[in-house]
């Protein structure tokens, strides 16, 4: 695991969001939630979530995909999709 994925992981982890789930795959980071998670609310608003989140991370930025999942819908949310 890279050391830009293992802080999101260390944030994610921190955030100690009830009720959901994150874990490391070797190409993401998937996010689980309770089934009653509204994802178009989670989708609309990810973009400025994981902004306001970036500013404690200080490593090289790096490609990463998050998979998010409530139990009926997915959907993939990818920063900093031009980084190698």
């Amino acid at each position: 695991m890279g050391i830009y994925k293992q802080k999101w992981m260390e944030i994610l982890q921190r955030a100690n969001l009830q009720g959901w789930t994150v874990e490391e795959t070797d190409d993401a980071i998937h996010i689980n939630m309770p089934n009653v998670t509204d994802l178009k609310l989670i989708r609309d608003n990810i973009p400025g979530t994981i902004a306001g989140l970036t500013l404690d991370i200080d490593e090289p930025k790096e490609r990463l995909k998050f998979v998010f999942h409530n139990g009926h819908e997915t959907f993939d949310y990818i920063i900093n999709p031009d980084a190698d």
